[in-house]
């Protein structure tokens, strides 16, 4: 009888882990999120619609609550270069989200130097 709950219990932690695994969704890459975003603003300032090649904003100009709020909601018009970021493809943003999530003031390795 002991051995049966003790199977089912473990049954029942790797159900629900499996489980938990599958839903937290494919993690973007970090290093590939940084290039991308710097080549956004390097298109867009040759194209003359922003005064600097420089992203106006830093990972750490937010809270990763708030980047999450800006990404689930699609608010790239925060951003500027609207074309350039229309232009992106799902893959492209989650990388960018894992570079500017993963680096925001509230994270455990905040980009310190800009």
């Amino acid at each position: 009888m002991g051995k049966r709950i003790f199977l089912a219990l473990m049954a029942l932690i790797f159900v629900f882990t499996s489980a938990k695994i599958s839903f937290a969704g494919e993690k973007g890459n970090e290093r590939k999120g940084k290039y991308t975003y710097r080549k956004v603003y390097k298109s867009c300032y040759k194209r003359g619609e922003v005064d600097s090649a420089k992203p106006p904003l830093d990972p750490n100009s937010k809270t990763q609550a708030q980047w999450s709020n800006i990404f689930d909601k699609k608010e790239s018009e925060e951003f500027g270069c609207k074309e350039e970021w229309d232009k992106l493809s799902e893959e492209d943003l989650r990388d960018i989200f894992s570079y500017l999530h993963g680096h925001a003031s509230d994270s455990d390795n905040p980009v310190t130097c800009k």
